[in-house]
């Protein structure tokens, strides 16, 4: 979906891309964690990154996200090459134009709702009161308008999602990067921060979502596959027949413990 400007018309505009991307690291032997990797994010997209473990979801989504730089390849934001930027350039960058959403969350303890919230706007140089006021904005907005004042373990685990979300909004970026944003929480709760996301796709904001969950990313536009290092595919959610959660019948539940989960 892309953004309607003030005069109605729809913009498609790539506001990032990654253009033949590889990332290899040296871990006493090479791992090549993307191969010629081109993924282009339209302006008011939402794009799910899927991909088993080791796939190089992580790894895209930090060369996107500016916290890494690619051995090969150019990384772009709003028409700037990353590869360009030195260190400071890139911080501002990524402080100004990208908003992290984490699967736990990344909250200062000490801090309230709103002074976490506020965070991100201190090195942008908002004066105190518009930080303040816009941090009451944006926690009304996710639902949290009665809990300015509570500290993270104060919150439930859906609550301390959604200020972490008004927190990737403080100060309009670009893009929002989420990592997993429903992986520490309960289906219900997941639920209701999915469609938080889906109505900041309907405002137009451009969102890449990582999940190891089909329902969650089949509420994107897109679902982009990565399998070792390389763009499997990319599916264009309309073209999908919804899979929704698997739900386990009571006839086929195991009678005796399984011995836990596989990593």
């Amino acid at each position: 979906m892309a953004r309607t400007d003030r005069g109605g018309e729809r913009t498609g505009t790539g506001v990032v891309a990654a253009r033949n991307v590889s990332r290899t690291f040296f871990l006493g032997e090479p791992v090549h964690a993307l191969r010629d990797v081109t993924l282009t994010l339209e302006e008011g997209s939402f794009t799910a990154v899927m991909g088993p473990s080791g796939s190089g979801k992580s790894t895209l989504m930090n060369l996107l996200g500016c916290l890494d730089t690619p051995d090969q390849g150019t990384i772009e934001i709003d028409g700037r090459s990353v590869g360009d930027l030195s260190g400071a350039e890139r911080a501002r960058l990524r402080g100004r134009e990208i908003g992290f959403v984490f699967q736990t969350f990344n909250l200062m303890p000490r801090l309230t709702a709103a002074e976490n919230v506020s965070l991100p706007m201190v090195f942008n140089d908002v004066v105190d009161a518009d930080r303040r006021e816009r941090a009451r904005t944006l926690l009304e907005r996710v639902g949290l308008g009665d809990r300015l004042d509570h500290a993270p373990n104060e919150l439930s685990g859906g609550q301390r999602q959604r200020v972490a979300i008004a927190r990737a909004l403080a100060n309009e970026p670009t893009l929002i990067l989420a990592d997993e944003p429903t992986g520490n929480l309960d289906s219900e709760t997941g639920r209701e921060i999915m469609d938080l996301f889906d109505e900041l796709h309907a405002e137009g904001r451009t969102i890449l979502m990582v999940t190891h969950e089909r329902h969650i990313a089949e509420r994107a536009d897109r679902i982009v596959t990565l399998v070792d290092g390389q763009l499997e595919r990319i599916e264009d959610v309309s073209d999908v027949v919804p899979s929704g959660p698997t739900v386990l019948d009571d006839r086929d539940a195991p009678t005796e413990p399984d011995g836990g989960e596989g990593a």
